[in-house]
Formats: structure tokens, sequence, C-alpha cells
């Protein structure tokens, strides 16, 4: 249930700002909100603007993408509590973006970082990179420690 409720929410977390900031943002326009700098944009491409034009091919990633989560949910190892909010994260991003380069072809990015200018569902998908890297050091350690008492 963990798993499809931080999907949920972070899809319409995602939907909802990019919905806001295209019916309030001209293109290109700057604003800063509580100390965080905002700057409309439509990225064609993928992560860093690579690729331009081929939002709607990364799009079918995406759908291939929550199809082969989905497909790995059905075993009790891809299963449990960190794993569910990481899978979450990384669904709920995907499904978030993908949405967009199917609508739109092209994704809204709207918070600017060192790193670039990004969404919400970005940085789902960063976290949850970081909680399914936790999870698996966990496992490891898990097995190393079993194979250590046998």
């Amino acid at each position: 249930m963990l798993f499809y409720l931080i999907t949920i929410i972070v899809v319409l977390i995602d939907q909802a700002t990019k919905v806001f900031v295209r019916m309030n943002l001209a293109l290109y326009e700057k604003v800063t909100w509580a100390g965080i700098e905002f700057t409309y944009n439509e990225n064609s491409g993928m992560a860093g603007g690579f690729f331009p034009g081929y939002a709607r091919a990364f799009g079918i990633i995406s759908v291939l993408f929550v199809i082969f989560i989905f497909y790995l949910r059905r075993s009790e190892a891809w299963r449990g509590p960190l794993i569910d909010i990481s899978l979450g994260f990384l669904v709920g991003g995907a499904v978030g973006n993908g949405m967009d380069r199917l609508l739109h072809g092209q994704v809204t990015d709207f918070i600017v970082r060192s790193g670039g200018i990004l969404n919400v569902a970005d940085h789902a998908l960063e976290i949850g990179i970081v909680l399914f890297i936790i999870h698996e050091l966990v496992q490891w350690l898990k097995r190393r420690k079993r194979v250590k008492s046998e």
C-alpha cells in the first residue's frame, strides 16, 4: 500500500505544480519565492536537455520502466517498507515526467538548482535512487551477516 500511496502523491504533486507553473509564469520567467529560484522551462529531451526532440521516445521508456517495476514487485524480494518507498518515488517520478512527454511532447521544469532546472518528478527520481541504493546496501549487509553466521 505504501508503494501506491507514494506513487500517487508524487504524481499528483508533480502534475499540480507543473500546471501551476504553466498557468502562472511565462516561458523562461524567473521568480524567487521563500529563497528558492524558479524558472519556467520546457525540455523536449532528457535530463540536462540531452537528446532534444525525443520526449515521446523517453515517454515510452518511462512506460516500459513502470511496467518493469510492476513485474519485479510480483516477487516478495521486491517488497518491504524501504523498497516500497524507493520504488514509489521512482515510479511516481517516471509517471510524472512520462505523462508530460507523452501528452505535451516536453517536460515542464521550474526548480533551479546548481545542476540545472528540475521539477518535482526529477527530485522524486533522485530520492528513489538514493533509497534504492540504501536498500541494496542493507540487503548486502544482511546477506553478509547471514553467510558469516553459517
